[in-house]
């Protein structure tokens, strides 16, 4: 892949917006999907919709974020943020394959002579709402060490001006 920008900032900086924010998203809908019969209707292709562009997102903002890390100085918390970064591949992908299995057995529900068995919807629905949590809260480190990354020693405690 060329170069990583975007308007000539790196596009990490903008690729990671799409990820804290659709990744949640993805999250909540498994959830509702998961455990609400009426939201996992009126949600539909939606749920598996959403997932699978945070899923496509996760490893764009991951390679963007690689590409940045080669340009900044070497730093233990940006390091670190790398590190974590990794992690929420998995999890996404889990989360999508389950929101995608969830959607094609509502249909099936609906459409199949032979039922579903009530089995394997629950364990559709617990791997979806396990990795519904593990992506949130995987999304929630990574950013919170990206921010940290970013903005230690980057601030001051007063505003510029201010005496006391």
């Amino acid at each position: 892949m060329g170069p990583m920008e975007i308007n000539g900032l790196p596009a990490h900086a903008l690729l990671v917006h799409v990820v804290v924010v659709l990744v949640p998203v993805a999250a909540a809908m498994v959830m509702l999907s998961s455990v609400w019969p009426a939201a996992r209707r009126r949600l539909g292709v939606a749920t598996p919709l959403v997932a699978l562009i945070a899923l496509v997102s996760v490893p764009l903002t991951t390679h963007a974020g690689e590409w940045l890390e080669a340009r900044v100085p070497a730093d233990p918390l940006v390091r670190r943020h790398a590190e974590l970064g990794d992690s929420l591949l998995p999890w996404v992908a889990v989360l999508f394959l389950a929101a995608a299995v969830s959607w094609m057995l509502s249909r099936r529900v609906h459409t199949a002579s032979r039922p579903v068995h009530p089995g394997v919807v629950v364990v559709v629905a617990a791997l979806g709402i396990v990795a519904a949590a593990g992506s949130i809260v995987q999304t929630y480190r990574i950013g919170d060490s990206g921010a940290k990354a970013v903005w230690h020693d980057g601030f001051s405690q007063t505003a510029r001006g201010d005496e006391g």
